[in-house]
């Protein structure tokens, strides 16, 4: 047993004598050691994520985050880690909830900020990522930080895959101010490997008018001129009919394998559902690199599941779905997003 005297503070140091392992040295904070030796002296452990890599991967994730309910890091995190990724979310924003409530509380994360913790990542030796995902962002000079962010993660590995989702706004309505749609589309977009626009995010990208199929599918070809492998036009609504269309070009050069899902209209709006799609999509696309139509088949399939779930159990609670924005059963549908049935098949164009 060891004894610690109370006459004055002692710091317990949980280092062991390489000449008995399990000898636990005390210092008092009198000690001649210095705070510079004992740091020197840590023995950090592996990373083993890194030291035992997956076949999945280690995922920056720079997103929203709310403490209630699931929308942003909260609505793409959970489904990455049931899909076999280890997750370290960094939070844009931190909101007590997401702000179609009445009000709503918190703080909002700056480029210092950011860039103050890719430092202390760095100087750890823990900033090797395989995938970096992006989400909401507010303001240019945030923008601006998370493109250094990129750059310095492919100094680290350069086979990153970098997983943008370009939140712009929606049916028309910018959700952000106008200056970044122009950082997005001559900054963002030519770094990234996958996009994840809708319809009028797209439009804005591209300066083209989505008014059919195959303006769609020209959508995804420029956006692979400046950049993305892969584009996933997440929603498109054609003469009342909402349909995904993917496009995938796997060599510079070559036709994009093009393909789209029908997706049904659920008359309801659901929060956080942009955030789960990329998410889902960036898991399923790894899991299947060269079969992006069955990696849209596997995301669209779960999101249908845990929206039809969401929206039965609102009905349950006997609350009108069509009357206010519905938080999603993310938890409750934990294996449909594991291991979805596929209900949702893509139809590849000519």
């Amino acid at each position: 047993m060891i004894h610690l005297s109370l006459t004055k503070p002692v710091t317990i140091l949980h280092s062991f004598s390489s000449h008995n392992p399990n000898r636990l040295e005390i210092f008092s904070k009198n000690s001649s050691f210095s705070d510079s030796r004992r740091r020197n002296s840590y023995m950090a452990p592996p990373i083993l994520s890194l030291a035992l890599p997956s076949e999945t991967g280690r995922v920056l994730s720079i997103q929203s985050h709310t403490v209630q309910g699931y929308v942003g890091n909260k609505s793409a995190v959970f489904p990455l880690q049931l899909l076999g990724f280890d997750v370290d979310p960094i939070h844009s924003v931190q909101f007590s909830n997401h702000t179609g409530y009445p009000s709503f509380k918190g703080q909002v994360l700056n480029g210092q900020q950011l860039w103050e913790l890719i430092e202390g990542l760095e100087a750890n030796d823990l900033l090797y990522y395989t995938h970096l995902l992006t989400g909401y962002i507010g303001s240019v000079s945030f923008l601006n930080t998370v493109l250094d962010v990129v750059s310095k993660l492919r100094s680290i590995n350069p086979k990153l895959t970098y997983v943008c989702d370009p939140v712009l706004g929606d049916e028309g309505k910018l959700y952000v101010p106008e200056e970044l749609v122009t950082v997005y589309r001559d900054r963002v977009v030519p770094l990234a490997s996958m996009l994840t626009p809708n319809q009028f995010e797209a439009e804005l990208l591209t300066g083209l008018r989505i008014q059919s199929e195959e303006d769609g599918r020209e959508a995804c070809n420029l956006l692979h001129a400046v950049g993305p492998s892969k584009v996933i036009i997440t929603s498109i609504n054609i003469d009342g009919k909402l349909l995904l269309i993917g496009s995938n070009l796997k060599e510079k050069g070559q036709t994009p394998k093009q393909f789209k899902i029908a997706i049904p209209k659920i008359e309801a709006y659901f929060t956080g559902t942009g955030d789960l799609m990329t998410a889902l999509l960036l898991g399923w696309s790894n899991k299947h690199p060269d079969n992006l139509e069955k990696a849209a088949e596997l995301a669209v399939s779960s999101l249908q599941a845990l929206l039809q779930r969401t929206l039965n159990d609102y009905k349950l609670a006997e609350h009108d779905p069509k009357s206010s924005s519905l938080e999603i059963r993310l938890i409750q549908s934990q294996d449909d997003i594991r291991s979805p049935e596929i209900k949702f098949k893509a139809e590849i164009y000519n």
